[in-house]
């Protein structure tokens, strides 16, 4: 027995317990590392060589410096885990007992270092200087540790692994130490123990400790299961995903089709499949908003239960804590008992990717390949999962997200997982970078795939992509028409919700919804407003009503408008009679006639006050462009938020066509505009056409400077920044606002009801923009009244959020007021 190793403490012991040795620490975070590798073929070979490098992950704690941090308080000259890393690539010996290629040895050994999400940047020159600052006894018991801890793993061995190979696992391995380190780390589950036990004995104690409590931390893995996961007949879609033949191994697949059609449950029987086949233990599924993952937590927590056998279920993003669904979940209130939700992955976000089944925004996956802390955990959490991105078009529509969806399907193909893309309107071009993308992280060589077929199911690697029987939309073929301003926008809207129909005009900036609404209201129509400029208490509530009003099962519709900006597109299932909208570019048209005449099964062609489906389009004549502010004669601050070359071609094609049949021609209407075969557009707007490509091409460079570099390891390509160094969106820039009202003299949260304060004030929260905002005199944060109302915030918040009274006229400042019926208005 090594008892002299036993007295380097590892960690704080509670007042009057224990200090609990470094070494056991050590253990214990191996004990769970073997348990997260159980059924991971990633590593099966050398398996028990990583238990033993996870076990040495903190081995810098064995210092003299450590000791006084943890003792006495004093502050570290060099951090324990750098000093892991120098310790361990001066250590010839563990090299040698595990036959390891050097280079090979040195990614790895990084990689185990920097599992406080961030690699060491530290210079070996200064390595030596750094272990002489250890003391003369920890430069004994260092060696003596090494050996103690290669003992209890006799056949570990790196032989064979290349340092090719191990570089592309550092990223892994980092993220898989980060984990086990974490729950290792939970000193209810490895409570601080007195030295008193050798090495193999605490080890089995410890293995026992990770036996129950890494089930506990629900990131045990489920088993997947067999049987059908919808009672109703399958669409043709659907009907390919349970039968296209499936290739060995890893796989990409996209499912393209209209929206409506029921992509969403297609792909999840194609996981079903893919899971089946070992091809994932888990799923993530990626949406482009919060609201759309809202939605699809509701809406696929009663079906995962079906894939896996009881899995732990997860919803990933900023406002997570606010959805009841997943509060409900969390406290064992949700209906469904097939799936549930640990305390330990409900803590931090992050956790969420290490679930069975997480659903969140795509920039909690994206965050895995940016140069972000703890980027490498996010990776490896999803390395076991099949990534389900939905809206696909949405991402790779924008030059930067483009460029990180195109990374992270690399990296996620390098660490052997599995891919579907869902969309409606994605270009040909498009699809092709992906699947490169995708192909170059697998080390495949698949010939990229054009095939315009259209509804289609593509698996690269395969023949050729399956095409899908285009069945005839049962709303038919909806026509296009050209309003040619507001004002015929308004009497059209104004007649046919006389006439009983259900109503919607999208608009494509919030000012100009706020207007619109004015002018409707003028003539009689009661129309409400939908748009992100809310407070998430009053957008919430407003979805609600307008999901009751114009969903599936919406009652009381006849007459009734909605006036919304893009968050209809995709964020909420609703149905309309009659739609109107500003014009926008081709894809966001497709996606907004996706809510005209959709459930026709509620409401077939004979119960419609109104004969057949019309996108009526607010749009000057594409055939009359006097000047580049073509556009402007018509749109006021919807004119500036989209490419104008876009605009121009979406309104020339749409105008000639006079109508959008879906299916079958949606990827002529899509390639037209957005894809390589683009008409050029008049010689006034070439300047702006110019300036689209110059934008396109800055914004994928600033994607390229701002994700890791997979091909340099774990050591050289990550950055370890604060999240929000490396955002995941590109756009104006945005301040949060926190409004509030004077009850009895003191500021209260603007949202009302049930909910700790803190859920209050998030839920009070609105973000606008910040050039727009900084010309305000908003109240002096140092105010007394605020100063009261945030002394429990952390300090992060108060720096971040801005609290904003709202008088009961409204007024919050002069030229800033806020209405629970039309939001943050200016002027």
């Amino acid at each position: 027995m090594v008892s002299h190793l036993l007295h380097w403490p590892g960690k704080s012991g509670q007042i009057g317990g224990p200090e609990h040795p470094a070494i056991y620490h050590m253990l214990d975070v191996a004990a769970v590392a073997e348990r997260l590798l159980r059924g991971d073929p990633l590593a099966d070979r050398w398996k028990a060589a990583f238990a033993l490098l996870i076990a040495l992950h903190d081995l810098g704690k064995i210092g003299a410096g450590f000791r006084a941090m943890i003792r006495e308080g004093t502050p570290q000259t060099a951090r324990h885990w750098e000093l892991t890393e120098a310790w361990l690539l001066d250590d010839q010996w563990l090299q040698d007992r595990l036959q390891a290629d050097p280079w090979a040895m040195r990614a790895l050994i990084s990689a185990i270092a920097g599992h406080h999400g961030r690699p060491s940047k530290q210079d070996e020159r200064f390595f030596p200087r750094m272990r002489s600052g250890a003391g003369a006894e920890a430069a004994a018991d260092i060696p003596a540790t090494i050996e103690a801890l290669a003992g209890l793993w006799p056949e570990a061995s790196l032989a064979g692994l290349d340092e090719i190979e191990a570089t592309r696992l550092s990223w892994w391995l980092a993220g898989l130490t980060t984990a086990a380190d974490w729950i290792g780390s939970n000193s209810d589950w490895f409570p601080a123990r007195s030295p008193d036990l050798p090495l193999a004995e605490y080890l089995a104690l410890a293995r026992g400790a990770a036996a129950r409590h890494v089930p506990e931390a629900g990131v045990a893995g489920a088993a997947a299961t067999a049987g059908e996961l919808f009672d109703f007949a399958l669409r043709p879609m659907q009907q390919a995903a349970a039968s296209v033949p499936l290739p060995e191994g890893q796989m990409l697949a996209f499912i393209e089709d209209e929206t409506g059609a029921g992509k969403t449950e297609a792909a999840l029987i194609l996981a079903q499949r893919m899971l089946l086949a070992g091809k994932g233990r888990g799923l993530f599924f990626a949406l482009p908003t919060m609201a759309t993952a809202d939605a699809m937590f509701v809406r696929t927590s009663q079906v995962v239960g079906r894939l896996l056998d009881r899995p732990t279920l997860t919803l990933a993003h900023g406002r997570a804590g606010l959805s009841v669904p997943f509060l409900d979940l969390q406290y064992g209130n949700s209906r469904s008992d097939d799936v549930t939700c640990t305390e330990w992955l409900a803590d931090d976000r992050r956790r969420a990717l290490l679930a069975d089944v997480g659903i969140g925004t795509v920039d909690q996956a994206l965050l895995a390949v940016m140069r972000a802390r703890f980027s490498a955990l996010r990776l490896w959490g999803l390395s076991s999962k099949i990534l389900i991105v939905d809206e696909a078009h949405e991402i790779s529509g924008d030059g930067y997200m483009a460029i990180l969806l195109e990374r992270l399907l690399q990296a996620h193909a390098a660490q052997g997982g599995s891919a579907i893309l869902l969309t409606a309107t994605l270009p040909l071009d498009a699809r092709a970078r992906l699947m490169r993308a995708f192909a170059e992280g697998a080390g495949r060589d698949w010939a990229t795939d054009r095939d315009p077929a259209y509804p289609a199911l593509t698996i690269p690697g395969t023949d050729k992509p399956q095409p899908v029987a285009a069945t005839p939309s049962p709303k038919g073929v909806v026509k296009v028409e050209r309003l040619p301003d507001a004002e015929a926008a308004v009497d059209l809207l104004a007649r046919l919700a006389q006439a009983g129909a259900a109503c919607v005009w999208v608009r494509n900036a919030v000012d100009d919804a706020i207007a619109a609404i004015g002018l409707l209201r003028t003539r009689g129509v009661e129309a409400s407003l939908l748009h992100a400029r809310f407070a998430l208490c009053d957008r919430k509530r407003i979805e609600a009503a307008e999901l009751a009003r114009f969903g599936r099962k919406g009652k009381r519709r006849a007459g009734k408008v909605l006036v919304a900006t893009q968050v209809v597109e995709s964020s909420l299932d609703l149905d309309f009679d009659v739609m109107v909208s500003d014009l926008a570019p081709m894809a966001a048209l497709i996606q907004r006639a996706g809510r005209l005449w959709r459930h026709m099964d509620e409401r077939p062609r004979d119960r419609r006050p109104v004969p057949r489906p019309v996108l009526h389009v607010v749009s000057p004549d594409p055939a009359q462009v006097p000047d580049a502010r073509w556009l402007h004669q018509v749109l006021e601050g919807g004119a500036w938020v989209y490419p104008l070359a876009e605009q121009w071609r979406t309104a020339d094609l749409l105008f000639r066509r006079g109508e959008i049949d879906a299916p079958c021609e949606l990827r002529a209407l899509i390639e037209a505009v957005h894809g390589d075969g683009a008409v050029p557009v008049p010689p006034v707007l070439e300047a702006a056409e110019q300036e689209r490509i110059g934008e396109g091409y800055a914004r994928r460079s600033l994607g390229d400077q701002n994700v890791v570099d997979l091909a340099a390891g774990y050591r050289l390509g990550a950055a370890g920044a604060d999240d929000t160094r490396y955002p995941t969106r590109l756009g104006r820039e945005t301040r949060t606002l926190a409004l509030a009202r004077r009850v009895d003299g003191v500021l209260r949260p603007w949202a009302q009801g049930d909910g700790t304060p803190m859920e209050l004030w998030q839920l009070s929260e609105v973000s606008a923009a910040k050039v727009r905002l900084d010309h305000l005199p908003l109240l002096d944060q140092a105010a007394a009244e605020i100063m009261a109302a945030t002394r429990d915030w952390p300090d992060w918040r108060r720096a971040a959020v801005t609290v904003c009274p709202v008088d009961d006229d409204g007024a919050i400042c002069e030229g800033l007021r806020y209405s629970e019926s039309s939001g943050l208005i200016w002027g």
